[in-house]
């Protein structure tokens, strides 16, 4: 399966060892788990911002998944596809992922 984890997914793995830790380590040795570019960011993003990790810290994390999982490039979706424009990127990726499966909790892609 083609799988593509939102940012909040990424960031409640690493900010406990709950559902979404065991949901990425299963997704990490069981399927095809594709990012982009922009998911990548925002990840690192939160990470120093909102969880205070050490830039070093996040950057070298943010490297170590990249190795781990397909990279693609999303292209630009038209205007106003998300109510919250920054998942329109994670709709992206979905996209050029040709993706099974998004996982998220983000209420604004849920709602799609």
């Amino acid at each position: 399966m083609r799988v593509v984890l939102d940012t909040n997914v990424l960031v409640a793995a690493s900010a406990a060892n709950a559902v979404c830790r065991r949901l990425v380590e299963h997704c990490l040795l069981r399927e095809d788990v594709i990012l982009s570019e922009p998911i990548l960011a925002e990840f690192e993003e939160k990470l120093t911002g909102k969880f205070g990790v050490p830039p070093e810290s996040a950057t070298l994390r943010v490297r170590r998944l990249a190795e781990e999982v397909t990279l693609v490039v999303p292209q630009p979706l038209p205007a106003g596809v998300c109510r919250d424009p920054d998942d329109d990127a994670i709709l992206a990726t979905a996209l050029a992922a040709e993706a099974d499966y998004l996982v998220t909790g983000d209420q604004d892609l849920l709602v799609l």
